[in-house]
């Protein structure tokens, strides 16, 4: 069974984000009234994952990430934003938190966001000291554009990633939500030419269009070309869909806080956020991210080499 931790001052707020996630039949839902108690839970039960306010009393969001990341860095966390919390989440990000979903769009997007970061969190220990013997890869890959394969590619490069000591368990988390978020921009709005600001107005009506795409002409002959170099000091990957492109001057700014509670412009926030470079090519079919050795990633080598 996996639990997941609702960290939430409003009764309210907390009991819906728990029956949203208690929908899920494999997931046991636990909660906690802020920071504070949170901690106090974790110490006795460590959960899988942590679903989180940021605006609390006693310990916020903020700092329970950063005590989450210092003290059990497999224990993925999710933010719940408000406006006006803009600011802190941006920094929530960029301390160790690996996702986020507006409060306004917790029914839309917080099981569809705690299933994907939950993929992307487990590992196979057994694999992973294999791949710890791996010095330099350099991978392409030629996919369709299915959600299952993008997923299972994540999961690959992540094991890599790991095994080579590139970074911490954290950050392969971070990682893999970046590479994710970059593979199904290549697929939907790449392959598929399917609008993200269509979400913003019909949930339903933007996957419902993209499947159909999947079985038309010319969407479902696309591929996503993925080219990775992958070395313990740094991982740089190219990936570039079919699609016509698109006008790289009308990305929204991924640094406005403003633009944290939109849809359109969340994968590109949470990219640059998670890796040290990101860019696209002239057409803007093609995006290369790099990621550098993280410094905790020395600590934990030296650990598993003490032990």
């Amino acid at each position: 069974m996996t639990t997941v931790l609702v960290v939430d001052d409003s009764l309210t707020d907390r009991k819906l984000a728990g029956g949203l996630l208690t929908r899920h039949a494999g997931w046991d839902v636990q909660y906690a009234t802020d920071g504070r108690d949170a901690l106090d839970q974790i110490e006795l039960h460590v959960p899988d994952l942590v679903v989180t306010d940021l605006n609390m009393p006693e310990l916020d969001g903020l700092e329970l990430v950063r005590i989450i990341r210092e003290t059990h860095p497999l224990v993925p966390v999710i933010l719940m934003t408000n406006q006006g919390s803009e600011q802190i989440a941006v920094r929530a990000l960029q301390t160790g938190a690996s996702s986020y979903v507006p409060k306004n769009r917790l029914a839309v997007d917080l099981e569809d966001t705690v299933q994907q970061v939950l993929g992307i969190a487990r590992a196979d220990r057994a694999h992973v000291r294999l791949l710890r013997r791996l010095k330099n890869q350099q991978v392409q890959f030629e996919i369709e554009n299915d959600q299952d394969l993008i997923a299972t590619f994540v999961r690959y490069l992540q094991d890599a990633l790991r095994g080579m000591g590139l970074c911490d368990d954290t950050e392969r988390v971070r990682i893999g939500v970046a590479l994710q978020e970059a593979l199904i921009n290549a697929c939907f709005h790449g392959n598929l030419e399917v609008s993200s600001s269509l979400r913003e107005v019909d949930h339903r009506a933007y996957y419902n269009l993209a499947r159909e795409r999947s079985q038309q002409l010319p969407y479902r002959d696309r591929r996503i070309f993925i080219f990775a170099d992958l070395s313990p000091e740094e991982m740089t990957i190219v990936i570039r869909d079919e699609g016509p492109g698109f006008d790289r001057s009308l990305l929204p700014d991924p640094t406005d806080p403003a633009n944290l509670e939109k849809p359109c412009g969340r994968g590109l926030l949470l990219m640059q956020t998670f890796m040290n470079e990101v860019r696209y090519n002239a057409v803007g079919n093609e995006v290369t991210m790099i990621k550098r050795r993280c410094e905790s990633a020395s600590k934990v080598q030296d650990q598993e080499d003490a032990a």
